[in-house]
């Protein structure tokens, strides 16, 4: 690889972690062609994007963006990687879930995950991960407990109106 083209994936590199806050480092090591691409499906499935790249050009990317907000991150770059990008906080997670599940394997295995600043390091965080609310689940929670108490006024309104209509019938 020439040094133009090291600095060609440097400079796309920058530009994925630049537009997403959310990227999975993982490990996709033994895994055959055949499963590199039905994991790249499943990423381009659900808008995932899926960009393998030397460990180096990784962390010079994520040097020359700030140095101080990756550092988590650098420690697991090692073996082969593949970054995931993704709006959606759990989704690259879910991916790399289901996929295990369908081939029976442990690969690909995470070795990172840099979500909205927070880095969670090692495989075993994966499961925590899936768990993640999305913005719109946070939402529609919060709006369900607003309305819950407007509800719960409303029926007990509504209630009382209905026992003085009883007790106005039984007069």
């Amino acid at each position: 690889m020439t040094k133009e083209q090291k600095n060609e994936v440097i400079e796309v590199l920058k530009e994925k972690f630049t537009q997403y806050n959310n990227f999975y480092v993982t490990d996709t090591e033994s895994l055959t062609v055949a499963q590199i691409g039905k994991l790249r499906r499943a990423c381009f499935d659900k808008q995932v994007e899926m960009k393998v790249a030397k460990n180096t050009l990784i962390k010079k990317a994520l040097e020359s963006l700030d140095g101080e907000k990756y550092t988590g991150v650098y420690e697991s770059l090692h073996n082969v990687t593949a970054l995931l990008f993704s709006e959606n906080p759990k989704e690259p997670a879910v991916i790399i879930s289901s996929f295990r599940k369908s081939s029976n394997g442990e690969k690909p295995v995470l070795k990172a995950a840099f979500i909205n600043g927070d880095i969670y390091s090692g495989d075993n965080q994966l499961k925590a991960l899936t768990q993640i609310k999305t913005k719109n689940e946070l939402i529609g929670e919060v709006i369900g407990l607003l309305q819950s108490p407007a509800k719960r006024v409303l029926a007990a309104l509504l209630h009382h109106h209905e026992k003085q209509a009883e007790t106005a019938v039984a007069e």
